[in-house]
């Protein structure tokens, strides 16, 4: 469920346990467009109200992610997480922080490669580079460049944490 409002403004409902991915993915589909970024924040809890779109809905998770997304200029950050865990959320921040460092200088052909790949995580670098019609030595350049092994890891690293938090 998602919705676009405001012109510039959206809004999705997921599972906790991809938020992570899902932000990542929107990030690197966006940049990939020279000149474009996105701040997003993520709001982890319950849903008290459902209403007929995701804007009108309103719960724990809602307010969370409103109340960060707010912060996130002042915070000079693009990315941020609110769970309810302040220890939790400060850990996770901080990661997200560190791997924001790389993550808003992926140039739009690194962003273009993160996206792909985290759309198709098995996909071989051959058959990426055939979908690209370029070098398969280039799509490895480029991973590394865009620092795809520590996204993964961030990846791996996420649903573990949530999973141990109570809702």
């Amino acid at each position: 469920e998602w919705e676009i409002y405001r012109g510039d403004e959206f809004q999705l409902k997921i599972a906790p346990k991809n938020a992570l991915r899902a932000t990542i993915q929107l990030k690197a589909l966006i940049k990939s467009i020279k000149g474009l970024d996105v701040r997003m924040a993520i709001g982890v809890g319950c849903e008290t109200f459902k209403g007929v779109s995701v804007s009108e809905s309103n719960g724990t998770a809602y307010q969370r992610s409103g109340r960060t997304f707010e912060t996130l200029k002042e915070k000079k950050m693009n990315i941020a997480i609110a769970t309810g865990n302040k220890k939790e959320d400060r850990s996770l921040n901080l990661i997200i922080k560190l791997a924001s460092d790389f993550m808003d200088e992926w140039t739009p052909v690194s962003a273009e490669i993160v996206a792909i790949s985290l759309e198709n995580p098995t996909l071989p670098q051959q058959e990426i580079a055939n979908m690209l019609n370029i070098q398969q030595s280039a799509i490895s350049q480029r991973q590394k460049r865009a620092r795809l092994d520590l996204v993964f890891d961030l990846l791996d690293y996420y649903p573990q944490t949530i999973k141990r938090m109570k809702p």
